[in-house]
């Protein structure tokens, strides 16, 4: 059993599933079609999933359920690479930080579909 899964949705899956196995080193386990992919780091599985799944389609009050937002994952801070090239490289961007607090240090970057990562080092 998996320790922590995580859904994010994107507008573009193989975008997004490039992004994640080329920052943060995720291996794709099971894609269907352009729809729908889990990627796995460590004991962290995403679903990353597309306009298409299920998970997409309006709530019964019309809410619909985008990429972005304010929830995010949490990944360590990889302090040896130069993060902020790789991940715009690969269609992200930087959003935020780093910012020092009393825990430790945190760069908010965003996907290529908005979706925040919070990197901390603490």
């Amino acid at each position: 059993m998996r320790q922590a899964t995580v859904r994010l949705f994107t507008n573009n899956l193989t975008k997004s599933i490039s992004f994640y196995a080329f920052v943060f080193g995720f291996e794709k386990i099971e894609q269907w079609g352009p729809a729908f992919a889990i990627v796995r780091r460590g004991d962290l599985d995403l679903w990353l999933s597309g306009p298409q799944t299920s998970a997409a389609k309006p709530w019964e009050d019309g809410t619909q359920p985008v990429p972005g937002g304010f929830g995010r994952i949490v990944l360590p801070l990889p302090s040896e690479i130069d993060l902020g090239n790789l991940v715009t490289e690969h269609g992200g961007s930087v959003a935020n930080g780093p910012l020092k607090g009393p825990g430790g240090v945190q760069l908010i970057i965003l996907d290529p579909d908005g979706n925040s990562i919070e990197l901390f080092e603490g």
